[in-house]
């Protein structure tokens, strides 16, 4: 099965970051690096985002469900 690509709005939806936080958690190397499929146009593998969403701690959104 092939992996798709994500655009940025993709991402953003998928994951709750905004642009400014991926970007910044990219250069520190918390976040998937992004791929160039064109001249000025940027993705991100669906894998790497999946991948990424299930390593989250879940203790955090458990937490703040009971509040």
């Amino acid at each position: 099965m092939a992996d798709s690509i994500l655009r940025l709005h993709s991402v953003k939806q998928r994951c709750g970051l905004s642009r400014t936080a991926i970007y910044a958690a990219i250069k520190c190397g918390e976040f998937p690096a992004q791929i160039e499929i064109g001249l000025r146009t940027v993705g991100w593998l669906e894998s790497d985002i999946d991948e990424w969403i299930a390593a989250r701690p879940r203790k955090a959104v458990a937490k703040a469900v009971q509040s």
